[in-house]
């Protein structure tokens, strides 16, 4: 190995830390192609001919990613779920992850039912800490294009089963439907119970969605959020406030938010003192994993060894866990 060759090296071995990824999204295309077998459901229409999802541009995504989750249908299928996305995950260096689960595809948003599949979600997390080494908890997230009253379904199983494990609520979908503010009741009903928050915003929309997400639902972090970066007194304000934007610059590139690596604004945005994580969003769907993220980034903008450890320090101090397992995130990225 050169000396270059060996720098990177040790960048994708680092330990690393994931605050934006979806549960679902998160599904290898085998996993769902063999749970629709076993159930006799024919999607073969989302896959392409070589077993990737098929899908171009972010509606179609979402119409792809919708259709992939009619097979998972019971807790048992969450389970197993779980325990194939957190040992790619582990495989990746990975030791803390969060991910984004919606009571939505988890009994149709009943508490009563969404108990039975975070339970099967828990023991997921629990035997992937045991046997890979990766800790993992949960955000309950609303679905945007789905309306202010399913939110308020899924406030309610987010704050009825707040604890170790669900420690946020947040809000994905088509951000080009409805405003942040139409979902004030749902975030106010998850932060009186205790819930630490995110939302999805500037990514489609411009920066003024992130101002928006700031000020009318007062979320401490922001998925995505890179449209800021067309706003200096916005970068200015994010950074004073210590606005965490979960960054997933692989996805972007992938739904043509930008064209390509070079355009993200991600080192800009580092560099204007703006809080940034790194994360994969829906790795299979994007053709992406945290070390493929880690790899394009020290490629494409120099980072070295030092950023990286910089940022998964920061994902960690910013992570919804509590300080105990903060400590031993921390703890882990020390070694």
């Amino acid at each position: 190995m050169n000396e270059m060759s060996e720098e990177l090296a040790a960048i994708l071995d680092l330990p690393k830390v994931e605050l934006h990824t979806h549960y679902e999204g998160a599904a290898p295309p085998a996993f769902i192609r063999g749970l629709a077998k076993e159930k006799k459901i024919d999607i073969s229409k989302i896959f392409t001919a070589d077993g990737s999802y098929a899908f171009e541009g972010f509606v179609p995504f979402l119409r792809i990613y919708e259709a992939a989750t009619t097979v998972l249908q019971s807790p048992e299928d969450f389970k197993r779920l779980g325990l194939a996305v957190l040992e790619e995950a582990a495989s990746n260096g990975v030791v803390y992850i969060e991910s984004f689960v919606s009571p939505n595809f988890c009994g149709g948003g009943d508490v009563s039912a969404w108990r039975d599949y975070l339970a099967a979600m828990v023991e997921a997390a629990n035997e992937a800490e045991r046997d890979f080494g990766i800790i993992s908890r949960g955000i309950v997230t609303c679905i945007r294009h789905e309306g202010p009253e399913q939110a308020k379904t899924a406030a309610l199983c987010a704050a009825e089963t707040v604890g170790d494990f669900i420690v946020g609520f947040g809000m994905g979908g088509d951000e080009n439907q409805g405003k942040q503010r139409d979902f004030t009741y749902s975030f106010d009903m998850a932060r009186e119970a205790g819930l630490r928050l995110t939302t999805h915003a500037g990514e489609w929309r411009g920066p003024e969605e992130v101002r928006e997400a700031v000020q009318d639902l007062g979320v401490e972090r922001i998925g995505h959020g890179v449209r800021a970066a067309e706003d200096h007194a916005l970068i200015d304000e994010l950074a004073e406030k210590g606005i965490v934007l979960e960054v997933c610059p692989g996805s972007n590139v992938v739904l043509g938010v930008y064209p390509d690596w070079k355009s993200h604004p991600i080192d800009t945005l580092r560099r204007a003192g703006v809080p940034v994580s790194v994360s994969t969003d829906d790795p299979p769907f994007f053709h992406t994993t945290m070390r493929d993220e880690y790899l394009n980034l020290a490629n494409t903008f120099g980072w070295d060894e030092g950023v990286f450890r910089d940022i998964a320090a920061a994902s960690a101090k910013a992570a919804f866990c509590d300080d105990a397992t903060r400590a031993r995130i921390l703890k882990k990225l020390e070694a």
